[in-house]
């Protein structure tokens, strides 16, 4: 279990294993089935609805990393950047 910005724990904590040094947010939700395409990934981001590493991210194309935490918070939801 991974501790929120509010301290709370989230209920679903999830790993997302990627091939590569880094993905992109948008890609990350697609890959983890958060979203179906990038136009959701878009919404969900400018809604203020993602969390990385606890801090809203508004761009779609944040470079994510190893040990990074996503926290989709309509899901109560995080996932965590793991590489291969």
């Amino acid at each position: 279990m991974l501790v929120g910005d509010n301290g709370v724990m989230s209920t679903n904590s999830e790993t997302l294993v990627i091939r590569d040094d880094m993905i992109r947010l948008g890609q990350a939700l697609k890959l983890a089935n958060v979203v179906e395409d990038g136009v959701d990934a878009r919404d969900l981001i400018s809604a203020g609805e993602i969390l990385v590493n606890d801090q809203v991210e508004t761009r779609r194309g944040r470079q994510l990393h190893a040990g990074d935490v996503i926290t989709v918070v309509q899901l109560d939801l995080d996932l965590v950047i793991a590489a291969e």
